[in-house]
C-alpha cells in the first residue's frame, strides 16, 4: 500500500466537541505519528497538529469526519513523495 506523510491542522472553537475530536483522532491512533495542541485563551480556541502516514484516502477521510465535527475545522497538507510500505 502507498503512503503520503500528511499533516492536519485543526482549530477548536467549541470545547464541548473536543471529546468527539479525541474520539475520532483515537480511532485512526496507528496512523499518527505525534500531535500538537496550543491552546490559545485570548481567542477562546485551541490549535492542533497532526501528523500522519497513511494512504491519500486515509487522510482525506480522517479530515472529513474531524471537519463535520460542530465547531471545529481541517485542513491537510500532503508530502510530495509516495512510500511503500515495508514489511
Amino acid at each position: 500500500m502507498k503512503t503520503r506523510v500528511a499533516s492536519i491542522s485543526i482549530i477548536v472553537e467549541n470545547f464541548e466537541s473536543v471529546d468527539k475530536l479525541n474520539t475520532v483522532l483515537h480511532d485512526y491512533g496507528k496512523y499518527i505519528i505525534g500531535r500538537m495542541g496550543i491552546p490559545y485563551p485570548k481567542r477562546s480556541l485551541h490549535i492542533i497538529s497532526v501528523a500522519l502516514e497513511a494512504s491519500p484516502d486515509v487522510i482525506n477521510t480522517l479530515t472529513g469526519k474531524i471537519g463535520r465535527i460542530q465547531g471545529v475545522s481541517a485542513k491537510a497538507a500532503f508530502s510530495n513523495y509516495d512510500f511503500e510500505d515495508v514489511v
